[in-house]
């Protein structure tokens, strides 16, 4: 079997509950209040199952506070949303050590950082001292206060929103900060049929009330390892490697994909080939996942952006490019 890290030579047990497999039940659950937004719920999940975080870069009232709640809700984990403003403290996220006159001792108490889904909403509109608060937590799953270090519980999976009609008195997010987020990904207005849909569901009750959970914290954890496990050929690693490479050769880019970049595209498509009941890596999970992963780390040169060009046009074009492999099914 395959270890975490290194391609193996057999197929790993697929991470499926018996009868309906728990992705699709996971994914059924979500869709019960987010209509018609199919893909984007697959794709958001991809990145919880490779324990990664999400940028949701859009507009006002399209879903993405029910998104997080319903996600929180169906893997039975603790829910907290962080609004961010200008006067918003490092301390009011990661907590801060409080004087106890009683037992003459300071006590940590913790902030919203210390949940299983933590939705930042508007996280530009945070300092850069705030918004640099999240990112140990990201990285080292981990915040230090009064230089003492306290765990994040496990599992842990951020949120974050960003509003990008809005951009007074916004601090944008700089290029070392969004590489922490593995995907960032827009909801988008539904479809006229599933607004009418969703206008008849909400009628009376937020359908959010009567979701239940469909698997516990200690399942999630026990399935994010096994997604690990996914077989992924080495055609298929090249193949990751020559896109990320061609990202950073592109006549439009200043600088290309990091190499974070192409390990978030691993792990990312081996989510996406557990969510679609598949026992390996295909080129299609990866060509699936590779605009929502590379784009917002390709950074493209000034000239270019004035014709238009961005992050998702270099790697839309890269794709086409890119030979890709015929031989990746396990022997």
């Amino acid at each position: 079997m395959a270890t975490e890290g290194t391609p193996g030579q057999a197929e790993p047990a697929h991470p499926a509950a018996g009868g309906l497999p728990i992705f699709t039940r996971l994914m059924d659950n979500i869709e019960k209040v987010i209509l018609g937004k199919r893909e984007v719920i697959e794709t958001i999940l991809s990145a919880l199952l490779a324990r990664g975080y999400v940028l949701v870069e859009d507009l006002p009232g399209v879903g993405k506070t029910i998104l997080a709640r319903a996600l929180a809700l169906s893997i039975q984990g603790q829910y907290r949303r962080v609004q961010c403003t200008p006067d918003l403290l490092p301390s009011d996220v990661t907590g801060v050590s409080i004087w106890d006159p009683k037992e003459m001792q300071f006590k940590f108490r913790p902030g919203p950082i210390f949940t299983n889904v933590l939705l930042v909403d508007e996280v530009n509109r945070a300092t850069p001292r705030t918004q640099a608060a999240f990112l140990e937590a990201m990285e080292e799953r981990q915040v230090s206060v009064d230089g003492h270090p306290y765990a994040i519980p496990k599992p842990f999976f951020l949120i974050a929103t960003q509003n990008p009609i809005e951009m007074a008195g916004t601090f944008p997010l700089p290029e070392a900060q969004l590489d922490r987020f593995m995907m960032r990904i827009a909801i988008g207005y539904p479809a006229s049929t599933d607004e009418v849909n969703m206008m008849r569901a909400q009628r009376e009750l937020h359908p959010i009330r009567f979701l239940k959970p469909v698997m516990d914290a200690e399942h999630l954890m026990k399935t994010q390892d096994a997604v690990r496990k996914i077989f992924i050929h080495d055609s298929v690693l090249s193949y990751i490697q020559r896109i990320v490479d061609e990202t950073r050769r592109h006549p439009h880019a200043a600088f290309g994909s990091s190499p974070r970049g192409a390990l978030h595209l691993l792990h990312a498509s081996q989510a996406l080939a557990a969510i679609r009941r598949k026992s390996f890596v295909t080129p299609d999970h990866v060509k699936t996942l590779a605009e929502p992963v590379l784009a917002h780390r390709v950074l493209v040169k000034p000239h270019s952006r004035v014709q238009g060009v961005d992050g998702k046009r270099v790697v839309e074009e890269v794709l086409r490019t890119v030979e890709v492999p015929v031989d990746f099914e396990p022997r």
